[in-house]
């Protein structure tokens, strides 16, 4: 019985996300600077039935940025779910080896140090990829000890550690930088989507959408990894294969994430722990519900970027998924402080178990 309910429940979630999703759809896409097309003027552009001015506006100047933003929704979300499992602490993030600082020293790097015969547009988004997934690898290195031996206590301070060190650097760079190039590494760090056009959805989206496969095929043995690194092997789980597995793709939907939208925070934070609170701490329901729930929450905040305060344009999307990640977390944790983190216990008959054979419950 409790099984039907969680797919009932998992079945309601997900629909509800969908049905968020497309109503923000179709009010992002009626954006049209200081005045709005009406829900049915955008329905005809995107079926082919609308003017032609209709269809510049809806599917030549918003759709690329919405399909854009789903994927990146959808690729953060995931990630950190994962990254939580991975590390057994719900305050992990998509940026927690520093990812983040890398692509935004890669995307300084681009906008101060001119490259010959290579324009902006592509050398910000190449060195940002590049050097997101090289603090991986140097995170990575940084951490082992004793060949091949990873902790994850030891991989969560090298994060924090190359993090506070690169960012003193972009620091730097953005206390040098002429004025004229400040504000635009200031505003990358932010985030945003208006950048994205279908040919960066072409480089970046299939490499979000491979990445969010592999990690949900792993969704078993992150719930195993969730016990503990030695309930995990007992269990038949090659802990470290997998994590580094986990850690290699993740970097890689992060990187292909930021380097064209820049630093977009509380999607990977957020949107798992509202599932988990909902649906409970099952990595198979997770992870699949944040894909939908983690681009509705994207698409909705850029709708809100675009339509809240026009006098001032349009808002770094970063700031407004902050502004409504934070106060709606605070509220959760105050409401529901004893379901933050998460244990393992022996099942007993009756109750819910994993693939696992435990019990999982909360705890604070």
């Amino acid at each position: 019985m409790g099984g039907r309910n969680k797919a009932a429940a998992a079945s309601v979630t997900i629909a509800a996300s969908f049905v968020l999703l497309f109503l923000f759809m179709l009010l992002d896409l009626s954006w049209a600077g200081s005045s709005s097309l009406s829900l049915a003027e955008v329905w005809d552009a995107l079926t082919g039935h609308g003017t032609w001015a209709a269809d510049i506006i809806v599917n030549r100047q918003n759709l690329p940025r919405i399909v854009f933003g789903i994927g990146v929704g959808a690729g953060l979300a995931v990630t950190g779910g994962v990254m939580q499992a991975v590390f057994r602490n719900p305050l992990a993030t998509p940026y927690i080896l520093g990812l983040s600082s890398g692509a935004s020293l890669g995307a300084a790097l681009a906008i101060l140090f001119s490259i010959p015969l290579v324009p902006l547009a592509v050398a910000q988004p190449a060195l940002a990829f590049a050097l997101c997934f090289g603090t991986m690898a140097l995170v990575y290195t940084i951490s082992r000890s004793g060949g091949s031996n990873v902790k994850t206590e030891t991989l969560v301070l090298a994060g924090v550690a190359v993090s506070s060190l690169i960012s003193a650097v972009v620091s730097f760079l953005t206390y040098i930088a002429p004025s004229e190039k400040m504000g635009s590494i200031v505003f990358w760090s932010m985030g945003s989507l208006g950048d994205a056009g279908w040919d960066e959805i072409v480089l970046a989206l299939p490499l979000v959408a491979i990445g969010i496969a592999l990690m949900v095929t792993q969704a078993r043995n992150l719930n195993a990894m969730m016990l503990g690194d030695a309930h995990a092997m007992d269990l038949g789980v090659d802990v470290r294969r997998t994590r580094l597995f986990l850690l290699v793709v993740s970097s890689l939907v992060v990187a292909a994430c930021v380097c064209f939208a820049g630093t977009i925070g509380f999607v990977g934070l957020v949107i798992p722990h509202i599932v988990r609170l909902i649906l409970g701490p099952d990595n198979r329901i997770i992870l699949p519900v944040s894909v939908v729930g983690g681009a509705a929450f994207i698409i909705m905040c850029d709708y809100i970027a675009h339509f809240a305060a026009q006098f001032y344009g349009v808002l770094p999307i970063g700031v407004v998924t902050a502004l409504i990640g934070a106060p709606f977390f605070i509220y959760l944790l105050c409401k529901r402080k004893k379901e933050v983190g998460w244990r393992a216990e022996q099942w007993r008959p009756g109750t819910s178990a994993t693939p696992t054979g435990r019990r999982w419950s909360w705890t604070a």
